[in-house]
C-alpha cells in the first residue's frame, strides 16, 4: 500500500486528487492537506511515501516544502503539481531531489502512473519540460540581490530594505541597479517581473 500526503489550496482539485488516489486498492491518502506550512510535519506523522504538492501553496510554496522535506524527512518522495509548463521550477525541482513534476491538465490515469513510479524510485518528468528546463539558463542574481529585489517585489522602498537587511540605502540601490542590469530590464519593476516569470523570485 502506497502511503500519499495530498496538499493543494483549491478545494475542487483537491477532491478530485484524493478521489482519483483512494479509489486506487494500492493507495492510501494518509494526509490532506491545504498549504504548505505543515507538510513536513504532516508527512512524517503520517508516515507519507509520497507527498503530491501543488506548487503555488499558500503559507510556503510546494518547492519550499519539498525542499524542508529531502532534509527532514528524505524517505517521503515529492510529485508536484503544476498548471504551468515553467522550466526554471523544474529546474529548480531536480535540484531539490523531486522526483516527479506533471502538469494539472494531464489524465488521472498520469497522476496514478507518476504516483506509483515515485513511490517505486523512479522519475516522473515531462520530456519537454525536462529539454526546456536544460536549455534554460541559470539565475544571474546573487542570493543578496534576490534577497533586496523580492523584498522591493513586496513593495518596499529602497530606504525600508537597507533597515531590514541591515545594509545602507546605497548599497540597495546598487543591488537593485545591478538585478536590472543583469537581468536587462527597463526599469526596477520590469526586474521584478522578469526574476518572477523566471522563477527565481
Amino acid at each position: 500500500m502506497i502511503r500519499v500526503l495530498v496538499a493543494e489550496d483549491m478545494r475542487l482539485l483537491r477532491e478530485t486528487v484524493v478521489a482519483a488516489l483512494e479509489f486506487e486498492d494500492d493507495i492510501d491518502v494518509v494526509a490532506v492537506l491545504e498549504d504548505g506550512e505543515t507538510i513536513a510535519s504532516a508527512a512524517t506523522e503520517a508516515q507519507a511515501e509520497v507527498a503530491v504538492l501543488d506548487i503555488d501553496l499558500p503559507g510556503r510554496t510546494g518547492l519550499e516544502a519539498a525542499a524542508e522535506l529531502r532534509t527532514s524527512y528524505p524517505q517521503c518522495q515529492v510529485l508536484i503539481l503544476t498548471a504551468l509548463a515553467n522550466p526554471r521550477h523544474l529546474k529548480r525541482a531536480i535540484e531539490i531531489g523531486v522526483c516527479g513534476f506533471i502538469l494539472k491538465d494531464g489524465s488521472r490515469q498520469d497522476l496514478l502512473r507518476a504516483v506509483r513510479t515515485v513511490a517505486a524510485g523512479g522519475s516522473v518528468l515531462d520530456p519537454g519540460l525536462a529539454v526546456a528546463a536544460l536549455r534554460t539558463p541559470d539565475n544571474p542574481l546573487t542570493e543578496r540581490e534576490t534577497e533586496v529585489l523580492r523584498c522591493f517585489a513586496a513593495g518596499a522602498a529602497p530606504k525600508q530594505i537597507a533597515t531590514r537587511l541591515h545594509l545602507s540605502y546605497g548599497t540597495v540601490r546598487n543591488y537593485l541597479a545591478s538585478a536590472v542590469t543583469k537581468l536587462q530590464a527597463r526599469t526596477r519593476v520590469d526586474a521584478v517581473r522578469l526574476a518572477t516569470d523566471a522563477g527565481w523570485l
